[in-house]
């Protein structure tokens, strides 16, 4: 187990009213397996990534990370966790324009000052494990959305993460790259990471272990027989 949400809840102060952006849950991550997270906009889910991800603070409950109180962490530790836990991987890619692929993938590992030596082979290792070796010094504007999604997975990797986060990676994918995409993310679940996906894609279910329905702010974990029609119970 990788992150543990006992009785979590997020909740937000606007002017004397209270808005519960999401109920109080109990949640498992695990290593070796693939979760959805899936619910209409506005649902909570990116509000439950973001709790994951030791982006803020929960309200209520208690967020344990590697077995660690995150509650009680100032914002230097939750950053420090999050670099060294945590790979991101966006919908719109967030690739830095003037950087090529192989600087693109670096960067995470020169945030953590380690060596440019080292921190190349690292990046090298992460492009050749996506299949993007070969464009790696090609800048994101000449690269497909498929290939910079790619790249973005080498960066969310090259630092060895616990947990890989992805919001919305295919959404802006034609059929070819979701499958690719979806494939490596499969693969580095079986690997012995932990991998969470948020999704308003039906196509996806097919890859997961499990799938987390987020509705109104209440996070229920789906069964088996329900997954058919787990994006008309949303």
């Amino acid at each position: 187990m990788i992150a543990e949400l006992k009785g979590v809840g997020k909740e937000y102060q606007v002017g004397d009213q209270t808005i519960i952006a999401l109920h109080p849950l109990n949640l498992e991550i695990n290593t070796g397996e693939l979760v959805l997270i899936i619910g209409p906009s506005g649902s909570g889910k990116t509000t439950l990534l973001s709790l994951l991800g030791c982006v803020i603070y929960p309200t209520i409950g208690q967020l344990f990370v590697n077995e660690q109180l995150v509650n009680d962490m100032s914002q230097k530790q939750m950053a420090n966790l999050r670099l060294n836990t945590f790979g991101f991987v966006f919908q719109s890619f967030n690739l830095i324009a003037p950087l090529n692929a192989l600087d693109n993938v670096m960067m995470p590992l020169q945030l953590k000052k380690m060596p440019i030596r080292i921190a190349r082979k690292k990046a090298l290792d992460a492009l050749e494990l996506v299949g993007m070796l070969d464009r790696k010094k090609s800048l994101p504007k000449q690269l497909s959305g498929g290939q910079q999604q790619r790249v973005a997975i080498a960066r969310a990797l090259v630092t060895d993460p616990q947990l890989i986060l992805c919001d919305e990676p295919t959404a802006s994918l034609d059929v070819a790259s979701i499958s690719i995409v979806m494939n490596e993310l499969v693969s580095l679940s079986k690997s012995g990471k932990s991998v969470c996906v948020v999704t308003h894609d039906p196509r996806l279910l097919s890859y997961a272990d499990r799938v987390i329905k987020v509705d109104n702010g209440t996070a229920i974990e789906l069964q088996k027989s329900e997954l058919t029609n787990a994006f008309t119970l949303v």
